[in-house]
């Protein structure tokens, strides 16, 4: 008596509304639904009075997490038997339709649904824009674009994965609303990544190296690589269910690439935009190659480190300032610098002071001698110099840094290159250092000092370290003759494209960081000194009887040889026949190729059909990282070589992380494969992957244990519906995005919670009457004006979510009506309907169920729209099933083709005023699952839950 008084007097605190106020069918549906819900078990036996921490909620997520991911692979229960799987997949043949007539299986499983209607999609070609005509719901609008071209090198991870969610949601969204949509995809050919993978494939199976081969041949071998290994990506983005139009599939090496690649170099060396100089490039020693600005990190460090240096079998120390004295010529006085790079100091020319730094105002235009090679270092002053940095000297190495070559060409200095560019010392610094690798030069080049007095200490030094993202070497930066391009009237452009609003930018702050870096542009360095990619087409010029030196090269450049030496028979007044070419044998940067790909995958530079339907883009969407090493250049390449903006908006989403927040990065073993969470992989197969890769042994180690750690029993198989729609759950416009496969599996969960609600929704029409057509369809009762409003309200945020880009609001608004509405509440609430209970008039009963059946039918066929975009696979399986019992003949068509739901067909459905009035339903039910848990209730005695909800209801009504 004491729990059920306090029960009851809990329960009257929280009527702060009375129920008078309800409508006949609102009391009606709360005696069908409240009360059969107050005796199910709740999802949360919390006290609400007692909330968790967020150490403790962060403590149980942990341990939700470690125990689905300690679930073995091989535990999870199959939907359906061996035999089921032969009848229903392997008599499939490709591309032929699946027989959705066949028995309904009883649970979701990820692979029987995803089987087969990718290649009959395929085959029907439902993903090229030539299908848009043959849809009565056509308009005449278009969308396009393009996938950001994943380097032909490795596979796909799940940033990758979150880049073709977003990307195929949005074009699987136009084509249902009628657009003409074109989705291109590609491969990049990635110069420096491809070369380098085939160059260790070589040393480790044939002992070779590049040089051991002619250009030719090593070519043949990367091509060789290249068609056998190449395909992984594309069977990648098939598995992951993208919508892309593979019969215009468009890799950079093409033979119609490389032609609008020429094309291009061609027209900007025409207009005085691409021109060849002598400058400072940052170099990799590893790599023997260029790279550009972009392709440099910086690595900070706090004072003395020792770090790995790619061809250096001990650890090298950085973070230091050395200070050494050179003697001042004719007095018995030094001059002292400092220097992070002693081994440069071969190739110093002059010594700079500030003009009105007192230490040195008596030294002004003396000299000091080089304790090496005896030459003379002139003491110039410059107001750049730092007073503060060092000793307030500063020693001038033009070939060798960046801020050194600008004074050199304010004072006339010459440059000594003491750098090779395979990283050893040249024959300038003389005998006892030719030859040697730089950091061993270091060493060698403080011993001497001291040998000779002149070594005066060494400190730590904060500094930032420039390395190559690409190999990872500490970056040189070397005087090398190039091809660069003016960026500076181009940035201009882009800035302003953005400012008037011609270009939008997604999310806007990212406008900012655009003006900035494009406004402090440098000139970009195209030249790679590369085998793998498009040839420079530039010549070299020789002319009969001429003394071509280095200092006086001359160049011409055509879309081929023949045009090229028609070119400089013009230029030099000679015959073609006296002059001899030679093509610069380095390669273009492959951002430059890839900068051409939203117009020269429609055809560029000829005018074809694509290109005059399909440019510029609709919309171009790719990861935060790429904003300058692509868009940028897009932009400013497109509206030079085309007049016109490649695309009108940029979408940014943010870069995919681990759970701990960490960068995906293969050393330390969080990259995953989209596959491996689609299908599922023991850690077994994982740590296998691992030994297979190219990583470093000690790295090796160092994943394999993280993979231990975070899948000791593997992945779980999530399938591709479920990775898609928690990727897309995210806010990509916003922080980085911590995923982790439990949050997946979750997911999957939600779509096994989706296919029961269908197979009782499949049972309900084959036990009556076909529903009505969605206009003719008005609910009855109070819930069926409920669930009806509430899928109103469900495609009205649909609408403006995609519209807006912000596609969590839409997974979000789904998951709520599936799980909230339709399955927690409406099916629960329509059972007594469905077996024709409640009504005194048969007819009445009959006609209810009838209505009833309807608007199930329509909610869970309009919503699996709703989910088609983020849900392809598991949306048509259902939906395929769904459409015997429908108002027309669909069986040949696809729920990709249908017409997308708009709220302007559901208006009639609209009744806000029982949406809103329903919410205290809820609420009651909340509370009075509350106070069950409080309550210590079990179901052992359901009766006392009815006895006192009926008794309050009776008092309060």
């Amino acid at each position: 008596m004491l729990k059920r008084s306090r029960f009851q007097d809990m329960w009257k605190s929280v009527h702060v509304v009375s129920p008078r106020i309800w409508s006949r069918d609102l009391q009606k549906a709360w005696s069908t639904w409240a009360c059969r819900l107050c005796s199910q078990t709740p999802s949360n036996t919390q006290p609400s009075h007692h909330p968790r921490t967020q150490a403790e909620k962060a403590k149980r997520r942990r341990a939700r997490e470690k125990a689905i991911l300690s679930s073995d692979v091989n535990d999870v229960e199959l939907s359906w038997s061996d035999k089921e799987k032969t009848t229903y997949n392997e008599a499939l043949l490709p591309g032929e339709k699946k027989d959705t007539s066949l028995p309904f299986p009883q649970s979701y499983s990820p692979e029987y649904v995803e089987f087969g209607w990718y290649r009959w999609w395929e085959k029907q070609g439902f993903f090229s824009p030539e299908q848009h005509s043959k849809q009565p719901h056509s308009v005449d609008k278009y969308f396009s674009l393009c996938i950001p071209p994943p380097n032909v090198t490795g596979i796909l991870h799940l940033g990758h994965a979150l880049t073709v969610a977003i990307e195929d949601a949005l074009a699987r969204w136009r084509r249902m609303q009628g657009y003409k949509v074109l989705w291109v995809p590609g491969c990049d050919h990635a110069g420096i990544a491809t070369q380098s993978v085939v160059e260790r494939k070589l040393l480790r199976e044939q002992g070779k190296c590049r040089q051991d081969y002619s250009r030719e041949e090593f070519l043949k071998q990367v091509w060789r690589w290249k068609n056998e290994k190449g395909d992984e990506i594309y069977h990648q983005l098939r598995k992951l269910g993208a919508s892309l139009d593979w019969s215009r599939a468009c890799f950079t090496m093409d033979p119609g690439f490389s032609s609008a690649v020429t094309e291009a170099f061609v027209r900007l060396c025409d207009s005085g935009l691409i021109y060849r100089s002598e400058g400072l490039v940052n170099w990799s020693c590893a790599l023997e190659s260029a790279i550009s600005d972009i392709e440099v990190d910086s690595k900070e460090l706090s004072g003395r480190t020792l770090l790995s240096v790619p061809g250096y079998q001990q650890k090298v120390e950085f973070g230091i300032m050395v200070t050494f004295a050179y003697p001042l010529e004719g007095q018995e006085r030094e001059v002292a610098v400092s220097t992070t790079r002693p081994e440069t100091m071969l190739g110093d020319v002059a010594i700079a002071v500030h003009p009105d730094d007192p230490r040195y105002k008596d030294l002004h235009g003396k000299h000091c001698r080089h304790p090496f090679t005896e030459r003379l270092l002139p003491i110039v002053t410059d107001s750049m110099v730092d007073m503060t940095f060092g000793t307030g000297a500063v020693k001038l190495t033009p070939a060798h840094d960046h801020t050194d070559f600008l004074l050199s060409q304010r004072h006339s200095l010459p440059h000594l290159t003491v750098i090779g560019g395979d990283g050893t010392m040249t024959s300038v610094c003389g005998q006892w250092l030719e030859g040697v690798k730089r950091f061993d030069a270091r060493e060698r080049v403080i011993t001497a000092l001291m040998e000779r007095n002149l070594f005066r200490g060494k400190k730590d030094h904060p500094m930032s370290l420039p390395i190559c993202s690409r190999s990872g070497d500490v970056i040189e930066p070397l005087l090398k003759k190039q091809w660069f391009v003016r960026c500076q009237e181009m940035g201009k452009k882009a800035v302003q494209a953005v400012e008037e609003g011609d270009l939008q930018i997604t999310p806007h702050f990212y406008s900012k960081m655009w003006k900035s870096w494009l406004s402090n542009i440098s000139d970009w360095c195209i030249s790679r000194q590369l085998w793998w990619g498009h040839q420079i087409p530039a010549y070299r010029v020789t002319l009969q009887n001429s003394k071509d030196t280095e200092e006086q090269e001359q160049w011409v450049w055509g879309r081929s040889a023949a045009e090229a030496r028609h070119r400089a028979a013009v230029k030099f007044g000679v015959n073609p026949d006296a002059i001899t070419l030679t093509q610069d044998p380095d390669v273009l940067d492959t951002w430059f190729s890839s900068g051409l790909f939203p117009f020269a995958m429609l055809g560029w530079p000829e005018q074809t059909e694509d290109l005059n339907q399909f440019y510029p883009n609709s919309i171009l969407e790719t990861g935060s990282d790429l904003i300058f090493f692509w868009v940028a250049r897009m932009v400013m390449l497109g509206r030079e070589l085309t007049g016109q903006l490649p695309f009108k908006q940029v979408l940014f989403h943010s870069l995919v992380r681990d759970k701990y927040g960490r960068k995906m990065s293969k050393s330390l073993g969080n990259v995953i494969d989209p596959l491996d969470v689609i299908s599922g992989i023991s850690l077994e197969r994982l740590q296998e992957k691992v030994r297979e890769g190219n990583l470093d042994p000690r790295e090796s180690v160092v994943a394999m244990e993280a993979q231990k750690k975070d899948f000791p029993k593997g992945i779980p198989e999530c399938g591709t519906d479920a990775l898609r729609f928690a990727l897309c759950s995210y806010k990509a416009q916003g922080e980085d995005i911590s995923l982790s496969v439990s949050q997946v599996l979750s997911c999957r969960h939600f779509c096994n919670k989706m296919w029961q609600a269908v197979r009782f929704t499949l049972a309900t029409l084959h036990d009556a009457s076909l529903p009505t057509s969605l206009a003719e369809t008005y609910p009855l009762s109070s819930m069926d004006r409920w669930i009806c409003s509430r899928l109103y309200s469900t495609v009205q945020q649909c609408e403006q979510g995609f519209e807006s880009f912000e596609l969590h609001t839409v997974t979000s608004a789904l998951h709520s009506f599936w799980l909230h509405s339709l399955c927690d509440v409406y099916l629960e609430s329509i059972k007594p309907v469905l077996k024709c209970e409640g009504s005194d008039s048969e007819e009445q009963r009959v006609r209810e169920r009838q209505v009833a059946t309807s608007v199930l039918y329509h909610s869970v066929s309009v919503s699996l729209a709703l989910l088609s975009p983020f849900m392809p696979f598991l949306t048509e399986e259902m939906w395929q099933r769904l459409v015997p019992y429908g108002d027309s003949d669909r069986t040949s068509s696809s729920l990709c083709v249908q017409p997308y739901p708009k709220t302007s067909q559901l208006e009639h459905w609209y009744f806000p005023k029982e949406e809103a009035d329903f919410s205290l339903v809820q609420e009651v039910v909340r509370v009075a699952r509350l106070l069950r848990a409080q309550c210590q209730m079990t179901k052992e005695r359901p009766d006392f839950v009815s006895s006192s909800v009926g008794s309050v209801w009776t008092r309060s009504g």
